[in-house]
């Protein structure tokens, strides 16, 4: 291979990671062929269909990953999957260098008996579903009066949110009446919050706790009995959640309740989801009534994923760094596990595209086809 700085590149996902990774790279390779393969028919991955849609800020660092396309010459090849579409062995013999940047697109499992009856939704499924995900239905999808919500991190607090908003402002953000209707149903009078950890570990931000205190006609209740404590950022979500409950209407017509310490025990019903059991660390049980799930407990790679990262890794990988194999990378949540943040996702992107860099320019990817 021609040991200019010209070398050609795949990246396979077209979210933030992937998008990030090639502006880093389009700078250092100012003539190289970029290519950004994709499953779905449009980039931006999580930005586009995994960002709450009232989060209008957030979703707009889509404009900057415009110019990618329009002025900065990256090529976009959307609707192919590679590794089902298109062999990965095949875009390996294509381009010098190969970087898999899919993340994570399957709901965690709960791994508790009565988990596979109707009614439990991953949090995943139902972002996407707000979001107009192209691979997503209304399909078998019912929310009844109470809601249970496993998790406590910032995708169950947009869930909560959301849920709570009304069906026509749901509407002005872009989200389709049908789902809209379904996912803020007036039906739903109750939400119960459950995480294992307490309210000083938390994974929330506090901010998005902040936003629920503008939500009309709810009342919040906690049954965490801290009031302070030591470390900064624990005080903060305390302060928070002490906020909400303090602040709001006592006669609301809803409720959201959290709960912090429980472990999920069981889910138990007939054919449907009629109620789940917690356990607290000193082995308390918490019986909750709910006819709707959603498990919000982190991500991990889809079961019908057409690139599974270990059937990759040898002992000579080394996935700090984002290196798989000669002239193969990964990057973003495929890399380091589903947490973070998109600016986590892009000093991710940077950290790793130094690392090809690097490699390419010591004349470590002698291996790569001749060009």
């Amino acid at each position: 291979m021609a040991q200019d700085l010209t070398p050609s590149v795949a990246i396979i996902g077209g979210g933030p990671s992937g998008c990030y990774l090639a502006q880093f790279l389009r700078k250092e390779f100012n003539e190289s062929r970029i290519t950004i393969f994709d499953c779905l028919p449009v980039p931006y991955g999580l930005v586009r269909f995994g960002v709450a849609p009232d989060h209008v800020g957030t979703k707009a660092v889509a404009a900057q990953f415009d110019r990618l396309f329009e002025r900065e010459g990256v090529e976009f090849i959307g609707s192919t999957e590679i590794g089902r579409d298109k062999p990965l062995d095949e875009v390996m013999n294509e381009y010098d260098i190969v970087v898999l940047a899919t993340g994570l697109g399957g709901d965690r499992k709960l791994g508790i008996p009565g988990e596979k009856l109707r009614g439990i939704y991953g949090a995943g499924r139902i972002t996407r579903l707000i979001n107009s995900h192209p691979f997503e239905s209304l399909d078998e999808l019912q929310v009844g009066s109470t809601l249970a919500i496993i998790g406590h991190g910032n995708v169950a607090i947009d869930l909560i949110r959301l849920s709570l908003l009304a069906p026509q402002e749901l509407t002005l953000h872009g989200v389709n009446k049908d789902v809209a209707l379904l996912v803020a149903s007036n039906n739903l009078r109750q939400i119960h919050v459950v995480g294992r950890s307490g309210i000083e570990s938390a994974k929330f931000d506090p901010a998005m706790i902040r936003e629920l205190e503008k939500i009309p006609d709810v009342r919040f209740i906690s049954d965490s009995k801290i009031t302070n404590h030591e470390n900064v950022e624990a005080k903060k979500r305390i302060e928070a959640i002490n906020s909400l409950v303090s602040s709001s209407p006592a006669n609301a017509t809803r409720t959201v309740h959290f709960h912090f310490g429980w472990l999920p025990l069981e889910i138990s019903g007939t054919s449907k989801v009629e109620e789940i059991r917690f356990k607290s660390h000193s082995d308390e049980i918490l019986q909750l009534p709910g006819d709707t799930i959603y498990s919000a407990i982190g991500f991990e790679q889809a079961e019908n994923a057409a690139i599974k990262i270990e059937n990759l890794i040898t002992k000579e990988s080394d996935l700090e760094h984002g290196f798989i194999l000669d002239r193969l990378y990964c990057v973003g949540w495929l890399r380091r596990g589903p947490q973070g943040t998109i600016p986590v996702n892009r000093a991710d992107a940077k950290k790793i595209s130094e690392r090809i860099v690097q490699d390419f320019k010591n004349k470590k990817l002698e291996k790569a086809r001749e060009r």
